[in-house]
């Protein structure tokens, strides 16, 4: 684990209790936890603006009645070749259907793909959401006390 430093911030009141009923509200422990949660998703904002490599998850609801929808999703999935990792559907009710799909590559194609996705007709809701790829959590640092083995 690397080492803590230390540092200060000036905050007006006001922003502060905000932010102190923020972080109670959400559960954090403490306000580090929050601060360093806050300068993730900062760094993740700027990794998705830069095309690096990133994880996403691709969640649909879309009505399996449309003809030919199904077989147009499966057709964008294998389009994507490796970069969709994995799909799961689930049947919400007779009409809709539930997507999810994991992808791993650059940024801007992950959200390429899921534009194209979710621009077919009968695809209701569409939500991407995209995460680091885990190369750069903890500054660089893998953790060592896991066990499962990783693919390439």
């Amino acid at each position: 684990m690397s080492q803590l430093s230390r540092t200060g911030v000036s905050l007006e009141e006001d922003l502060l209790k905000e932010f102190d009923r923020l972080i109670a509200k959400r559960g954090y422990q403490n306000r580090s936890e929050a601060i360093r949660d806050l300068i993730r998703e900062a760094l993740l904002a700027e990794s998705v603006d830069s095309n690096k490599a990133v994880v996403g998850t691709l969640t649909l609801v879309y009505d399996h009645h449309i003809p030919g929808l199904s077989e147009r999703l499966t057709a964008a999935q294998h389009d994507a070749g490796a970069m969709v990792l994995a799909a799961t559907h689930v049947h919400l009710d007779h009409h809709y259907c539930l997507e999810v799909i994991i992808m791993k590559g650059r940024s801007k194609d992950i959200q390429t793909m899921a534009d194209r996705i979710r621009a077919l007709r009968g695809v209701e809701l569409g939500k991407l959401v995209l995460t680091n790829s885990g190369k750069e959590l903890k500054g660089g640092v893998h953790r060592q006390s896991h066990t499962h083995p990783h693919s390439t």
